[in-house]
This record gives C-alpha cells, sequence and structure tokens, in this order.
C-alpha cells in the first residue's frame, strides 16, 4: 500500500513538473527585427520602447541593428512591438519612425545622416 502511495505521488510531482515547464514555453515567440540606430543611447530607447506588456526580452545589437525580442504572443504582437519602437524614432523596415519623435532624438542618434549605419 505504501508502494502504491508513494508511486502515486511520485506521479502527480512529475506530472506538475512536466506541465509547468510546458505553460512557461507555450506561446513564447523569439524574433530578430532590424532597427535603426547609432550608439548606446539609442540602444537603451530602443529596448525600453520595446518592453511593454507580454515582452520577456528585448535586446537590440548596435552593431548588427538587430533589435532580438521575446515575448507572449497572447499578451502582445510585433506589430505593437514594432510601433512602440517606431514611435520612440527609430525606423524598422515595416514600420517608419515617428517624424517628431526621430527630430527630437540627440545629434549622436540622427541615424539617416550619419553614413555609418543604417
Amino acid at each position: 500500500m505504501k508502494h502504491i502511495v508513494f508511486l502515486i505521488a511520485v506521479a502527480i510531482t512529475l506530472f506538475g513538473i512536466t506541465a509547468t515547464a510546458q505553460t512557461a514555453d507555450k506561446g513564447t515567440v523569439t524574433e530578430k527585427i532590424e532597427v535603426a540606430g547609432n550608439c548606446g543611447m539609442c540602444k537603451e530607447r530602443i529596448e525600453n520602447a520595446a518592453y511593454g506588456k507580454g515582452v520577456k526580452h528585448a535586446e537590440w545589437d548596435k552593431t548588427t541593428g538587430i533589435l532580438t525580442i521575446t515575448y507572449r504572443a497572447d499578451k502582445t504582437t510585433r506589430e505593437a512591438i514594432t510601433k512602440r519602437v517606431a514611435a520612440a524614432g527609430h525606423d524598422i523596415p515595416d514600420q517608419p519612425a515617428d517624424k517628431a519623435a526621430y527630430e527630437n532624438l540627440p545629434p549622436c542618434c540622427s541615424y539617416k545622416t550619419n553614413p555609418d549605419r543604417h
């Protein structure tokens, strides 16, 4: 009898761990998006703009111009994230930057006038 109770307890524990692991990964999406920018200030602005409800990770690489985002597809969308980044003044291939936001960027962040960046 003790063995049966023990086996049932082990089975319940293993099922619970497996269900938790699947729930954590379910619906999580990682994407890479090209975002125009120049410097460390751009990096901070882009990453801050990308974060929002459902976004678990956002990291922009200054060298490649690639923003890597990980988000929960049941909480947000790629479009919602790119709209926030564009609203902060940074071009994305399918979402141009907000003109007023771009014009208010510091001079070092003016990627359109700096030929070294996107």
